[in-house]
């Protein structure tokens, strides 16, 4: 029982695919559609060397193309900050005196504890801070 190349690479193209799933390895799937491509040229008659050609050609493409985009892709920030995210930055109103040790703060309409960034400084009450960042629940504010 002979099987044709192309079953071969259907075969190969499955295995991909799965390894794939399993490791989420983007490449793994573009070098699958290789496989397809190389699978079509051997059903219209192509010779084994103008499959491993498109084989080649069409995974080398798809990496080439598909992976500086999904990289550039992956980079960028979302354009809208949540959670902590969208805490730093914001200003604050001092309820209760904050210094190195710690106070209270109306941040984003929530009492938060707080500590002074520079443990020199203190804030009273009413004024207002600017959160830089946040440490467990604790805004450290300037």
């Amino acid at each position: 029982m002979d099987i044709d190349a192309w079953v071969w690479w259907l075969v190969g193209a499955a295995g991909l695919g799965i390894g794939l799933v399993i490791t989420a390895m983007p490449e793994l799937g573009m070098l699958a559609v290789g496989a397809a491509a190389a699978a079509v040229v051997d059903a219209l008659g192509g010779d084994a060397v103008l499959q491993v050609v498109v084989f080649a050609a069409v995974s080398v493409a798809l990496i080439a193309v598909v992976r500086p985009i999904a990289a550039r892709h992956g980079a960028q920030r979302p354009g809208l900050a949540t959670g902590i995210d969208a805490l730093k930055g914001r200003q604050a109103v001092v309820l209760e005196r904050v210094d190195g040790n710690g106070g209270r703060i109306k941040l984003a309409g929530e009492v938060w504890s707080a500590r002074s960034l520079n443990t020199e400084l203190t804030y009273d009450v009413g004024q207002e801070v600017d959160v830089v960042d946040i440490d467990g629940a604790t805004a450290i504010v300037m």
